[in-house]
């Protein structure tokens, strides 16, 4: 693309999505020279790292943090800006079994996790150190996670610890989730975690900022109803009009995307319009003092909770970032069709609260200054065995459509370290595009 070309000159490209994965590909364009329009739902950017307002600093609806091999949403903190705002604690990891709260953190922990006995303990933490070790996820593929923790680290270690972390975060997909997922949890996990300090928002609004001083449009609360394509043009209708680019970027859920597009053909979508996902539902609480003592992040192993964990955010970042309030997720996984998402907030409320008490027997409901009850669809793919065989292209058939979203981040699911990286690469291939050396990208497999 010329430097010398006019406004009108310019290619134009139109992203729908105001998430990282959005947000970075705009940026990569604005820096090739295009004119661009960011069209997102919601009043705020963020998508599933959308926040609000405690106590001064800006928190996550669904709670976040990164990996120390997470380089590459490093690296775009740091290009904005805010690389001095990135820190790294080491909070706590715990498990609820058997009524007792176990450190989980370390190798020296597994070793005492006495629920488990010591051969099992030893087949645990040896296990987990292969897959520590293990670069190529290729060689667990064509097997579930639960027949191989069963195989080699034993039934017993699947029975107490895996199993029914699997059962609450998949439900009844839980023995037919992919091995390589197993993987990528355990293998890309570091035991300090990165924060933005004053919530990631400041990240994507840094991004926003920056697109808008390079003349970017961002359109706020602008719903799409259709994409259409034809004669070497992308039309998007939407809740504020009819919007026509040189080429289009989709962001969102592969599901959405084929509700949305107009002309796709059957065999495209018998490919790539399938699996399953679970919606996200958090309750967070502020509290006027601390609920587990010191722990980060406690994983529920015991039956009949009605979220998979707590999470006492101010155990990781300081509570004086939130005008001295104690915030706590209480976190969920499940069918979008499950009764948790269409019951009241205060039925909701009602029920987390009491399950508090085999948390913490000391907790009380006076403790709760204000509570909050999110809610987001498309948020946990289901990745089983044949998931990574129905990953579409980045390159869609329609003409100068380019999509791209969590599903395609294999073996990974989410996180927002996979979304900039795969914000790089079809930028990259959508700009090719646009200079004549188009090509059909495979995703992140």
């Amino acid at each position: 693309m010329p430097e010398t070309a006019s406004a009108d000159e310019r290619p134009s490209i139109g992203v729908i999505g105001g998430g990282i994965l959005g947000l970075t590909a705009a940026l990569r364009f604005v820096q090739a020279g295009a004119r661009v329009q960011v069209i997102e739902r919601e009043e705020r950017v963020g998508g599933l790292v959308t926040s609000f307002e405690v106590g001064g600093s800006h928190l996550e609806r669904f709670y976040h943090h990164l990996f120390r091999s997470d380089r590459d949403v490093q690296a775009l903190i740091a290009e904005v800006g805010l690389a001095d705002a990135l820190v790294w604690p080491r909070p706590d990891t715990s498990v609820l079994y058997g009524g007792q709260i176990y450190g989980l953190d370390s190798p020296l922990d597994v070793l005492r996790f006495t629920p488990l006995g010591i051969l099992d303990r030893i087949r645990l933490a040896a296990c987990l150190a292969y897959l520590k070790i293990e670069n190529n996820y290729h060689r667990l593929e064509g097997q579930t996670a639960a027949d191989w923790i069963r195989r080699w680290m034993g039934s017993g270690v699947y029975q107490v610890l895996w199993g029914p972390l699997l059962r609450s975060k998949f439900g009844a997909y839980a023995e037919q989730i992919a091995m390589p997922w197993f993987w990528s949890r355990v293998h890309l996990r570091s035991s300090r975690l990165g924060y933005v300090r004053g919530g990631f928002y400041r990240l994507y609004a840094r991004l926003a900022e920056v697109l808008a001083a390079q003349g970017a449009r961002i359109s706020l609360g602008t719903e799409v109803r259709a994409i259409r394509s034809g004669d070497g043009q992308v039309e998007v209708e939407t809740s504020q009009g009819t919007e026509v680019f040189d080429r289009l970027l989709v962001t969102v859920p592969t599901r959405l995307f084929m509700r949305l597009a107009e002309g796709l053909p059957d065999d495209y979508r018998a490919d790539y319009d399938r699996g399953d996902f679970y919606g996200a539902h958090s309750v967070i609480l502020e509290l006027n003092r601390s609920l587990l003592n010191g722990i980060y992040w406690l994983n529920v192993n015991d039956p009949g909770f009605p979220f998979l964990a707590v999470v006492e955010h101010t155990n990781y970042m300081p509570a004086a970032d939130y005008d001295g309030l104690h915030v706590v997720y209480l976190g969920n996984y499940l069918p979008m069709s499950d009764p948790l998402f269409q019951e009241a907030d205060a039925i909701v409320l009602e029920r987390f609260l009491g399950a508090l008490k085999w948390v913490n027997p000391e907790f009380d409901t006076s403790w709760v200054v204000k509570s909050h009850v999110f809610k987001a669809p498309y948020a946990q793919p289901i990745v089983t065995i044949d998931y990574h065989r129905h990953i579409p292209p980045h390159q869609t058939p329609l003409p100068g459509v380019y999509l791209a979203n969590m599903f395609q981040v294999y073996p990974q699911d989410r996180g927002q370290n996979y979304s900039v990286r795969m914000a790089n690469q079809v930028a990259k291939d959508v700009l090719d595009g646009l200079t004549g050396t188009d090509r059909t990208s495979a995703g992140s497999i």
